[in-house]
């Protein structure tokens, strides 16, 4: 009995407190999580990018040193053989037992090399999918930015109607209470109407009303040329 009073009471403070949320902030709240998260990921991707580079100069460290070894190697072995050639045993050992030396660092060297390689292959495929990753979430947060533009344009209806409908209910109730006739509501209106065109007009007016409309008129035709752009980039054209 008491788990079910326990439930009840979480479910009905928790409609409570989901009808006690603004929508706006909800929204706000929705795409600062989406972009912690972008942020979070696109970290993530460059480490994994940072790693693809720094196996990149390893490799080129490595291709250096079977380089280095390769050639030290072949120095060796002819030195002994001139050695050899001269009779001079003492001198044959010692560039012989070096290049022997030189080719177990040259071995070593080249099963480096061959290491990192693999290691490479495996971060190209990491680094292309942390990349692909973080193209795929900045659409989804682009997504979700548009998304948010429609929700606060149809929260915003949403009020401008809740107000309306106040409105009409206090017309309604002191139209019950003080009956005014239609023509004194009709003169209010049309005197707001006038006052609201006055002030638009004194708005076109000003410097600052024709510095808006000749803004606006730019980005038009900004707008305008940049369709003709893509349209042509798109063979539309």
């Amino acid at each position: 009995m008491l788990t079910r009073i326990w439930n009840y009471l979480k479910t009905l403070f928790g409609m409570a407190a989901e009808r006690a949320m603004d929508p706006a902030v909800e929204i706000e709240q929705a795409i600062n999580e989406a972009k912690a998260r972008n942020q979070l990921l696109r970290n993530q991707a460059a480490k994994v990018i940072a790693h693809r580079t720094q196996i990149e100069a390893k490799i080129e460290d490595s291709a250096k040193d079977v380089g280095e070894a390769r050639e030290t190697a072949k120095q060796a072995l002819l030195k002994a053989d001139a050695a050899k050639t001269a009779g001079d045993t003492a001198a044959q050992s010692k560039w012989t037992t070096a290049a022997q030396a030189i080719a177990l660092k040259l071995q070593a060297s080249e099963s480096n090399l061959s290491g990192l390689k693999e290691q490479y292959e495996i971060a190209i495929t990491q680094a292309d999918s942390a990349k692909g990753a973080v193209t795929q979430n900045a659409m989804r947060l682009q997504e979700l930015a548009a998304k948010r533009m429609q929700l606060v344009g149809q929260l915003e209806q949403a009020r401008m109607q809740e107000a309306v409908n106040s409105a009409v209910e206090s017309i309604s109730t002191s139209m019950e209470t003080e009956v005014p006739s239609l023509d004194r509501v009709e003169e209010k209106i049309q005197r707001r109407l006038s006052e609201a065109q006055a002030h638009a007009e004194l708005r076109e007016a000003t410097p600052e009303g024709a510095e808006t409309e000749l803004r606006e008129a730019v980005s038009m035709a900004q707008a305008d040329a940049r369709l003709e752009e893509l349209k042509k980039e798109l063979g539309l054209a």
